[in-house]
């Protein structure tokens, strides 16, 4: 069966000739000598799909009794070893530690609980909620509840719960309707419905999403974004605006979020790796068109120039090409 973490648009794929214990050796050699060979484990993880590094991991701690990632934790630093190790995650595992990194300490960081729940689909979200139980022995949706509050809050927790509707048919007059029910909600009465736009813009289909916006201009001569601007605020409405952005196009919205990583004075490390790494085998090619057509230069020489040394090199790998 196919992966639910593949798509057709990805940077990193099967590597045609693996072996599983070559490549685990290869690794230890390159950890364990005298100084580490870190363009080896570049070459290696870079260079084979996520299913391949987890047979990879698999086999290492079969030889050698340890822990691929902690064997790589140990021996490496900074935004290269968070880099390293993200490779070597299985994805939903991956997701559910960003989630939590989003969630812990003091303060939450919305904007990337709104990126990983407004991008992964229903299927991706079921095995990150388990991952998460799994991991840290607590449900996802009590450690959203409590880390925020309000409209925001439930809206987050309707994601969570990975119901959003995948068919890619589409039904005209659902579309019609629903359109009407937002603006109802919103634009022609007094005060906001905000369940009404949690309802529908959380669980229809993006492909229906994106029909019901039309119909919205054509009831309201407005365009959705510019309602959910003037109706709503805070972190609600930055999360619906998400929606309503990869409903149109997703890679857009994620070539935006790389953009903002990327720009100005320090880079967001957190958003480029997770970007970076749950992507490389999704949609990263049409991430990086989009990227060079809403900024006019390649991805590939925005992160060669905001970037330095092996994380760099890593980062240009994943990224598989320059636009």
């Amino acid at each position: 069966m196919a992966s639910i973490w593949v798509g057709h648009q990805g940077t990193m794929r099967d590597y045609p000739s693996f072996s599983a214990s070559v490549d685990a050796e290869a690794i230890h050699k390159a950890i364990r000598g005298i100084g580490t060979d870190e363009k080896t484990l570049i070459s290696i993880l870079t260079e084979r799909s996520n299913a391949q590094r987890q047979l990879i991991a698999k086999e290492y701690q079969a030889a050698y009794g340890r822990e691929l990632k902690d064997d790589l934790k140990g021996d490496l630093s900074g935004h290269f070893k968070c880099l390293m190790v993200a490779l070597v995650t299985p994805p939903a595992v991956f997701d559910a530690k960003q989630l939590k990194k989003s969630m812990k300490g003091t303060g939450t960081n919305e904007d990337a609980l709104i990126e990983i729940l407004t991008t992964r689909t229903s299927r991706q979200m079921k095995e990150i909620g388990q991952a998460y139980y799994t991991v840290y022995k607590k449900s996802l949706g009590d450690e959203i509840s409590s880390e925020t509050s309000g409209d925001f809050r439930k809206a987050l927790l309707t994601l969570a719960d990975g119901r959003r509707d995948e068919g890619l048919k589409v039904d005209e007059q659902l579309a019609k309707e629903d359109a009407q029910i937002l603006y109802n909600a919103g634009e022609n009465k007094w005060g906001t419905d905000e369940d009404a736009f949690t309802e529908i813009l959380c669980l229809r289909s993006f492909p229906q999403l994106k029909l019901t916006f039309d119909e919205y201009r054509n009831i309201s001569q407005k365009d959705i974004e510019d309602s959910i601007k003037g109706e709503l605020s805070g972190h609600f409405e930055d999360l619906l605006l998400a929606i309503v952005c990869c409903a149109r196009n997703t890679p857009a919205f994620l070539a935006k979020r790389l953009h903002q990583a990327l720009k100005g004075a320090g880079t967001d490390e957190f958003t480029l790796n997770r970007i970076m790494v749950s992507r490389s085998e999704i949609d990263l090619l049409d991430i990086r068109a989009e990227f060079k057509k809403q900024y006019g230069y390649s991805l590939h020489s925005a992160i060669e120039s905001d970037t330095s040394g092996d994380y760099a090199v890593t980062l240009v790998k994943i990224c598989g090409g320059d636009d």
